[in-house]
């Protein structure tokens, strides 16, 4: 178990939210259990509470009464929130308001394009994989005496390693191979190391982190995000209701806000397969397929999480604390 990256006045919830929250997510229709605020009637109360993520809400007078989620939880509330199948790779069609970047003047495609210097928010991928986003550029956190520091393009493991079927050495191409990237003339980089994916086997169920890899640069990487500039500090801990943004390869420039913190959710993969995640931010939905490994930062450019999965409703982020930590790097210099 990592430490927990919360704010201080969630820490006291954190007990009470791991005690049951195994319990919740064995309930067939919930998919997700963090720590958020209370609504009522749609409008956030500013209470904190237990935010329990279900694929679908139902009247209470038709579930089962084991089904039935508590309003509280020793003394702590509940907080009841719809947000559909949760799947890598960044979620189907987003509800985001996309005005920012046409305003910009940012067409719905242009990220998919071979881009040369590639920078962070471009379309890349495994030679033989999906396609996702170029999220940021990054270092070693603990580079050896004596030897050059490394660059590398940080994405997700379902992005760079084709969800634990790549190895060290293969080629990354930007764009990515479905937006028409051919090996070896669109060749970016090379995977170097990816955090494997451990999925659920019959009742085990093991705890994951973070959806996420690195391929070293060869040539023509830039580490500035597209329109935003380098990243300048990190914010693991937002609040609830903060602001967020991030660019990726589908969505382009999308905007969300924060609903859950220190989340615990089940992720769909391709062939059938399920992950669970711990530790996750919850954002409104800011995402699509191919934005996975977008870098998702606050208004300033603070670095706050890893996009690597979504629903209809909500985009799901890996903690960027976590992130440098399992990978061994940072995304700010210095």
């Amino acid at each position: 178990m990592l430490p927990q990256v919360v704010r201080s006045e969630f820490l006291p919830l954190v007990e009470t939210q791991l005690a049951f929250q195994d319990t919740l997510l064995s309930r067939p229709n919930v998919v997700g259990v963090g720590l958020g605020h209370k609504y009522s009637r749609g409008i956030n109360t500013g209470e904190r509470a237990i935010t329990v993520l279900v694929h679908r809400k139902v009247d209470a007078r038709y579930l089962a009464p084991k089904a039935i989620i508590p309003p509280e939880l020793d003394g702590v509330p509940t907080d009841v929130q719809e947000v559909g199948m949760i799947r890598a790779g960044g979620g189907p069609q987003p509800w985001a308001d996309r005005g920012a970047a046409a305003a910009m003047g940012v067409g719905p495609f242009q990220l998919g394009q071979r881009v040369r210097p590639a920078f962070a928010g471009v379309s890349v991928g495994h030679y033989r994989g999906n396609a996702g986003t170029f999220g940021a550029g990054c270092f070693d956190a603990f580079p050896k005496p004596g030897e050059p520091g490394r660059y590398y393009i940080l994405s997700t493991n379902y992005v760079l390693a084709d969800t634990n079927g790549g190895i060290a050495g293969d080629p990354i191409l930007q764009p990515a191979l479905v937006d028409g990237g051919r090996y070896p003339a669109d060749v970016i980089g090379k995977l170097v190391r990816y955090v494997p994916i451990q999925f659920h086997d019959g009742p085990s169920k093991p705890l994951n982190f973070v959806d996420a890899a690195i391929a070293e640069g060869l040539h023509d990487t830039d580490r500035r995000v597209y329109w935003a500039g380098e990243v300048s500090a990190l914010n693991a801990a937002p609040n609830i209701n903060d602001t967020v943004q991030k660019w990726g390869r589908t969505t382009n420039f999308t905007t969300g806000h924060v609903l859950a913190v220190n989340a615990t959710v089940d992720v769909h993969y391709d062939g059938g397969r399920i992950a669970r995640f711990g530790q996750q931010i919850i954002t409104t939905n800011m995402s699509a397929g191919g934005d996975s490994g977008s870098l998702v930062t606050d208004p300033d450019e603070g670095a706050v999480g890893l996009l690597f999965a979504g629903s209809v409703r909500v985009s799901v982020l890996n903690n960027i604390v976590a992130v440098q930590s399992l990978l061994g790097v940072r995304v700010t210099e210095g």
